[in-house]
């Protein structure tokens, strides 16, 4: 009995290789980003008056995008932030759940996790759930692929 070959599953999937791994489970090739405590990541927003909040959204889109070349990057991060600031929760949990999905992980936030900070008008400790759920899968992910902290 002869097996089909295996690459031709993948036959007009993007490669990242020329070993037939299919680019959405590519091992990423950039660096490793930073673990940053997410109480730390709270405690300078509110002090700072939110402009930590813009640098956190900027620093990690730079560093998943980095990490993986995929995705929106710091700079479009950013701008989104500041000119449609509602939209970027549900960027930063859908590019999070993202890198999990590409190692082939299931994703523990996606889009969807965005939806804690809806309300945060009314109540301030959900966007902080969003916080906590978003930058806690990221910090996780960093570890797994070898950062301290």
């Amino acid at each position: 009995m002869t097996h089909p070959d295996p690459t031709h599953v993948y036959e007009n999937a993007p490669r990242a290789t020329g070993c037939g791994v299919p680019a959405a489970y590519a091992p990423p090739a950039g660096p490793v980003g930073r673990v940053r405590g997410t109480g730390f990541v709270l405690a300078l927003s509110i002090v700072t008056l939110g402009i930590y909040g813009l640098y956190w959204y900027y620093v990690t889109h730079d560093e998943m995008k980095r990490h993986t070349g995929a995705g929106l990057g710091g700079g479009i991060a950013l701008l989104i932030a500041v000119f449609v600031g509602v939209a970027s929760p549900f960027l930063s949990s859908s590019e999070v759940g993202m890198l999990y999905e590409r190692r082939g992980m299931t994703r523990p936030v996606s889009g969807a996790t965005g939806l804690w900070v809806l309300p945060g008008f009314l109540l301030i400790v959900l966007p902080v759930v969003w916080l906590v759920k978003t930058n806690g899968a990221l910090n996780a992910y960093w570890r797994s692929q070898g950062a301290q902290g």
